[in-house]
């Protein structure tokens, strides 16, 4: 092999490819002949080259000028490549491409599928939260109780988790019902509390000020037994 060909290869340099586009292409509508003008239009910018012609871009490919030239034309109507105005250093203006609105376009993909899979375990949380309650009511709810749900999700925007803390609460202090849950969850809410660590500190400062307010002043120093304080809270 010639020694100096191969310098010359070396000093051609790489083309950087975001996996995230070899991976997305497809999903961001786009086919092979689009995602291999891309690749093109890369390998020029990052060669120095701003502004490939359809004809210098037909010469590495096997489509035509023609093709080059409504492919290019299709990636601009279709928001994946734009035509933009720099100066230089004589502070002239020439044009460039620019692959901004395609990278633009995957962010957004990424961020409205992380959305959508925020979504659908939101979803899942808040049906298996209707059959926890059905399960500790033992029947099924009634339309006001599921109405009484969705409000405390929709409306007043407790957190699943939450809700199934007060629940729990409910059930440790023996008064399963909505009104006693709304109460739990007014409080908390009153008192800025958000995730169930802060609920478990609130339940046990209240409960704790409950003994002592219920402790008898009895000095006889009979022998009382305690019943150890349950945390529900612990996951």
């Amino acid at each position: 092999m010639n020694k100096e060909k191969l310098v010359e290869w070396f000093k051609e340099g790489n083309v950087s490819i975001p996996k995230l586009l070899i991976v997305n292409y497809k999903a961001l509508g786009l086919n092979e002949d689009d995602f291999m003008l891309i690749l093109q239009i890369m390998a020029s910018l990052q060669g120095g080259n701003s502004f490939p012609t359809p004809t210098e871009l037909s010469n590495r490919m096997t489509f035509s000028d023609t093709k080059c030239s409504d492919l290019l034309r299709r990636l601009i109507q279709r928001g994946f490549l734009e035509i933009i105005e720099e100066r230089d250093e004589h502070g002239l203006f020439y044009e460039k491409y620019s692959l901004n609105p395609l990278w633009d376009k995957i962010v957004q993909m990424l961020l409205f599928e992380d959305q959508r899979k925020e979504e659908i375990t939101l979803r899942n949380e808040e049906a298996d939260l209707y059959s926890i309650f059905e399960n500790e009511f033992g029947r099924p709810l009634s339309p006001f109780e599921c109405e009484t749900l969705a409000m405390w999700l929709d409306q007043d925007h407790h957190d699943p988790v939450i809700i199934k803390g007060a629940l729990r609460e409910a059930v440790m202090s023996g008064k399963i019902n909505f009104r006693y849950i709304d109460r739990i969850l007014f409080e908390w809410k009153k008192n800025g509390i958000k995730t169930i660590d802060q609920a478990q500190k609130h339940s046990q400062k209240f409960r704790q000020h409950q003994q002592k307010s219920k402790q008898p002043n009895d000095q006889s120093g009979e022998y009382k037994r305690t019943i150890p304080f349950y945390n529900w809270l612990e996951t």
